[in-house]
């Protein structure tokens, strides 16, 4: 995926200001070496260690705190914020399976909660942020797709819902592109009929992608490799319908004219 962007600075900053609303000021300034020892303390000194951490540009060593603060404090209102928080700063740490982890575990707590949307929202940019390439397994890509779904479907009102369309949109397209590659490998085979499948399923699943255009133009040469110029016909018409002037029209415009200039739709 070519164009992938961390979450705005609007939406990061709405969970530090989890951290900023506590009164944290007098104590924040005083982190040390000694802070990342697992010692007992009072919660508030605990939490503003931590947020000491992150705000010094060391996530990993903020989570670990962050954790220290609900083991230390379970029953503490500082415990469900820092939760989240931990959360948080194992996603900026880029250790993305431990912020899904927290994130789903205060959901599993607290899921009626106000910053639920949030917490959704980390899960969902955590996979993001681990999409790779079309030439690999798009596991990944799935469960991003999955969790920006269910962002949207539970909190269609929100700001990230908004951010979410944006990247599920990317994904989609992704997830389309890796379906063409395939499908360009089987053609390239000889395998007409698993190529076919591969770009019908663009064609009916990932319809609003920048590949649509080019899958039926593959299936116009798929119909035809198959002996079937009807559907030749019919996906170019297709094509042409929702794409006039396309280049990839034309060049199925072209070679239905070549290769079954008699043909017709059924």
């Amino acid at each position: 995926m070519q164009t992938r962007t961390r979450p705005s600075a609007k939406l990061v900053l709405a969970t530090l200001a989890l951290g900023a609303s506590l009164a944290i000021t007098g104590c924040a300034g005083r982190a040390g070496p000694k802070d990342t020892a697992y010692v007992a303390r009072d919660v508030e000194s605990l939490y503003a260690a931590a947020k000491a951490r992150l705000d010094r540009g060391q996530p990993k060593i903020a989570a670990a705190l962050f954790d220290e603060v609900e083991r230390q404090h379970p029953y503490s209102p500082w415990a469900r914020r820092a939760q989240l928080m931990s959360a948080f700063s194992y996603y900026v740490a880029a250790d993305y399976t431990k912020a899904v982890e927290s994130a789903q575990r205060f959901l599993s707590i607290h899921p009626g909660n106000r910053d639920a949307p949030y917490a959704y929202y980390l899960i969902a940019i955590s996979y993001y942020e681990q999409i790779s390439d079309v030439t690999r397994d798009q596991k990944v890509t799935e469960q991003t797709r999955t969790a920006l779904q269910e962002l949207i479907r539970r909190y269609p009102a929100t700001e990230y819902a908004s951010d979410a369309q944006l990247k599920l949109d990317l994904v989609n397209d992704h997830l389309a592109g890796k379906e063409m590659e395939i499908g360009r490998y089987y053609q390239r085979s000889g395998n007409w009929l698993a190529s076919q499948i591969r770009f019908q399923n663009v064609v009916d699943n990932f319809q609003t992608t920048s590949h649509a255009p080019e899958a039926l133009y593959r299936l116009v040469e798929s119909s035809l490799a198959l002996g079937v110029p009807e559907e030749a016909v019919k996906n170019a018409a297709v094509l042409g319908a929702n794409y006039p002037g396309n280049e990839w029209y034309e060049k199925a415009y072209a070679l239905v004219q070549k290769r079954a200039p008699g043909a017709s739709a059924s």
